[in-house]
């Protein structure tokens, strides 16, 4: 039995292209360091209900899923994103799949 495929989310943060970014503490090479994922819909749930300030509501409306599945990105992406900060770790932030692999 294969998972349900992923909802397809609209993500429109203002920032380089997925998969080019990486946050990591000053001064340590990023071969040096452990990565930490963080997921695009991850940070899109982050910037709206934390920078922009919208409700989880809200947010899952502009991106198209459930409040449910908001508070859920969120979770995780505030664990990821302090863990990073926390343990010296760099925070890639990675393009979402979008499940047209049919393998």
């Amino acid at each position: 039995m294969s998972p349900r495929p992923k909802k397809p989310r609209n993500c429109n943060c203002p920032h380089r292209p997925p998969g080019s970014m990486v946050i990591k503490p000053a001064g340590i090479p990023t071969k040096n360091l452990e990565k930490i994922v963080l997921e695009l819909d991850e940070l899109e749930a982050l910037r709206l209900c934390d920078y922009e300030g919208l409700s989880q509501a809200e947010a899952g409306g502009q991106m198209a899923i459930s409040r449910g599945t908001i508070q859920r990105l969120v979770t995780s992406g505030r664990k990821k994103a302090i863990g990073a900060i926390i343990n010296s770790q760099a925070l890639v932030i990675r393009p979402l799949d979008d499940g047209s692999d049919n393998s």
